[in-house]
């Protein structure tokens, strides 16, 4: 796996999983809602941890900087 997300990306993921938990564990998230989002923030998480994002993988797209050998 190549490294396809760059730093702000991650960091904006693992703030909304983490503003996810917090609704989720006040008891603003509920039902099958909060069980949804509950594992949408766990792929943000481990997405961020890995720096792979496999739905940017098939479109190309890649938000982290690429050094070129010049």
């Amino acid at each position: 796996m190549k490294k396809n997300m760059g730093t702000t990306d991650r960091i904006i993921r693992l703030l909304a999983a983490a503003v996810i938990a917090v609704l989720y564990f006040n008891g603003t998230l509920t039902g099958t809602l909060a069980i949804v989002l509950l594992i949408v923030s766990g792929i943000f998480v481990l997405t961020s941890f890995v720096s792979f994002c496999p739905l940017y993988a098939p479109f190309g797209i890649k938000t982290c900087k690429i050094n070129e050998v010049k």
